[in-house]
C-alpha cells in the first residue's frame, strides 16, 4: 500500500472487499491531516482484520494529531491490538491525552459496527466478511451512523488503557 495519497479524493460509493476497505481507510487518515479533522471514531468489534498496525497508518495519525483534537476508539474488544498493533499501541500511548478508547459489550447492549465516522466523512463495513459497504460525504449517512456509535458510546466503558500500573 502506497504510504502518500497526497491529492486524493476521499471515497464515494459502494465498496467491495477487504483491498479496497484498507485503501479507504489509508486514504482517510491521509486526508485527517490536509482537512484539519477534528475527531475521528474508529469503531469496530474487534479490529482484528484493520491495518492498524501498518506504518502508513501510523504515520497518518502522527500528522493528524495535534491538541485540540478527539479520537475515540470503541469496540467490544481490545485484545488484538497488543498482538497485532504494535505501532498503533506505542501511537495511542504517546497521545494518550487526545485518544479515548471505549468498550460496549455485553448482553442486550447494542452491537458496535465497523465505521470511521468524522464530521465530514465516514465508512460502514455493512458485510464485515467480505468487506463490503458504503462511504461518503452525505449528511443523511454521516448522521444515521454517529447515531449508533453514540448508541453504543452510552453504554461504553473505559477500556485500553494507555499505560497498566501495577505494584
Amino acid at each position: 500500500m502506497p504510504n502518500d495519497f497526497p491529492a486524493a479524493a476521499l471515497p464515494d460509493g459502494p465498496f467491495d472487499g477487504r483491498h479496497a476497505f484498507r485503501a479507504h481507510l489509508q486514504t482517510a487518515l491521509s486526508a485527517a491531516a490536509r482537512q484539519n479533522w477534528r475527531e475521528i471514531v474508529l469503531s469496530d468489534p474487534e479490529f482484528d482484520d484493520w491495518p492498524l498496525g501498518e506504518r502508513a497508518i501510523v504515520d497518518a495519525l502522527q500528522a493528524w494529531s495535534a491538541a485540540g483534537r478527539r479520537f475515540v476508539l470503541l469496540a467490544q474488544r481490545f485484545g488484538v491490538f497488543e498482538r497485532e498493533h504494535a505501532r498503533f499501541v506505542h501511537w495511542r500511548r504517546m497521545w494518550s491525552h487526545i485518544v479515548e478508547c471505549r468498550a460496549c459489550d455485553g448482553p442486550g447492549l447494542p452491537e458496535v459496527p465497523s465505521a470511521i465516522w468524522t464530521p465530514s466523512w465516514f465508512l460502514h463495513r455493512i458485510d464485515v466478511d467480505h468487506g463490503r459497504g458504503v462511504c461518503g460525504s452525505e449528511p443523511e449517512g454521516r448522521r444515521a451512523l454517529r447515531e449508533r456509535l453514540d448508541e453504543c458510546l452510552r453504554h461504553a466503558r473505559p477500556a485500553f488503557p494507555a499505560s497498566t500500573l501495577g505494584l
